[in-house]
């Protein structure tokens, strides 16, 4: 018999989990699925504790990355514009404006 599921954790510190996954929404332009993955792919590792995939773990961690960028994606879209942007950039386009 599966142990029931817990009850959604309801917290006003939502931004203490996880100090590596930036803001995505506020992006001008718009965050790109690059960097909604990345963020997913972020997600998954912290929350799992697999920071190199393997063969045992690649299915599992690739179905998560898909459905964690899903879920963001569609939070992006249903939210309100920010009133101003995100306080840092994403990884993405840190590198890309390092490079530029």
């Amino acid at each position: 018999m599966l142990a029931p599921a817990a009850p959604p954790v309801r917290s006003r510190n939502v931004g203490a989990m996880c100090r590596n996954i930036t803001t995505l929404r506020g992006l001008q332009p718009q965050a790109t699925p690059e960097e909604i993955e990345a963020a997913a792919r972020q997600y998954v590792r912290k929350v799992s504790g697999v920071q190199a995939v393997s063969g045992r773990t690649e299915d599992a961690v690739d179905r998560a990355v898909r459905k964690v960028a899903e879920a963001t994606t569609e939070l992006l879209a249903g939210l309100p514009p920010r009133q101003q942007p995100p306080p840092t950039l994403p990884p993405l386009r840190r590198l890309a404006a390092k490079s530029g």
